[in-house]
């Protein structure tokens, strides 16, 4: 140990001399030993999501929902009702009708978790119904634009999917470009749709002469939707038309 242990000019030296008590307070100056804690920041900007559009416009996605998910329907919802349900203290997530009886809600998606947009966040954002879904679908568009595809081929059987993890997987089916894509990768085939769980969209070719591959592909659809994190459904669906709709698969029928 030298002298300089014990030398005033140093950090965390000991005092030769009482402080002067009528010296001005440093504000950085920490507590009994602690520094004042700050806010995390993506606290703060979790905060300003959720109260600003500005911030929170690149945040907005839709999401689909199992059929029948209580919400207040924002097809519905004029500005004195949308008022009463920013009274309520619980309110219920803004919920659109999707495809083949499915639910469409809206989320602000953060790295970690997604916070369902309800009546507070319109009437905090100055916002209408219409603003909020142009606005969900273009950053769906835009994510999809470049998130990737699996490709698996075994025979005439045909798989493609989307499971980035990222929390818009099913959600692409909500595309008119996915669904042409996908029905012109798979067909000319009857084209099986699955959204088993939010972070996946699975699409397959049903050929006439492989009459096992819907009974399969519904038994792993199912066992995906049963252990889920946040699952959607467990049946399966299929496209149909000129315009690629989604509907119900029916087993046994023919695709229109």
């Amino acid at each position: 140990m030298s002298w300089e242990t014990f030398d005033d000019e140093k950090e965390g030296a000991l005092r030769d001399a009482a402080p002067d008590v009528l010296a001005p307070i440093d504000e950085n100056a920490p507590v009994s030993g602690h520094q004042a804690s700050q806010p995390p920041i993506d606290a703060l900007q979790a905060l300003a999501v959720e109260h600003d559009w500005e911030a929170a416009e690149g945040h907005i996605y839709p999401v689909l929902r199992p059929a029948g998910t209580p919400g207040t329907k924002l097809a519905e919802i004029d500005s004195e009702q949308l008022a009463q349900e920013g009274l309520k203290k619980h309110a219920l997530p803004l919920i659109d009708p999707g495809p083949a009886d499915l639910a469409v809600a809206y989320v602000l998606r953060e790295a970690a978790y997604d916070i369902l947009v309800n009546a507070d966040h319109l009437l905090a954002w100055g916002v209408d119904a219409d603003k909020l879904r142009e606005t969900a679908m273009a950053n769906l568009a835009a994510w999809s634009a470049r998130a990737p595809w699996t490709d698996e081929l075994s025979g005439s059987r045909r798989l493609l999917s989307s499971d980035t993890g990222e929390g818009s997987d099913a959600a692409r089916i909500l595309l008119e470009d996915v669904r042409t894509h996908l029905a012109g990768e798979c067909g000319p085939a009857r084209v099986l749709i699955a959204v088993p769980d939010r972070d996946l969209l699975v699409a397959g070719s049903l050929n006439p002469d492989d009459h096992e591959f819907a009974t399969q592909f519904a038994a792993f659809v199912a066992d995906v939707a049963d252990d889920a994190h946040e699952p959607i459904d467990r049946g399966l669906y299929e496209l149909v038309g000129e315009g690629n709709e989604l509907v119900r698969f029916t087993p046994g029928s023919d695709a229109a």
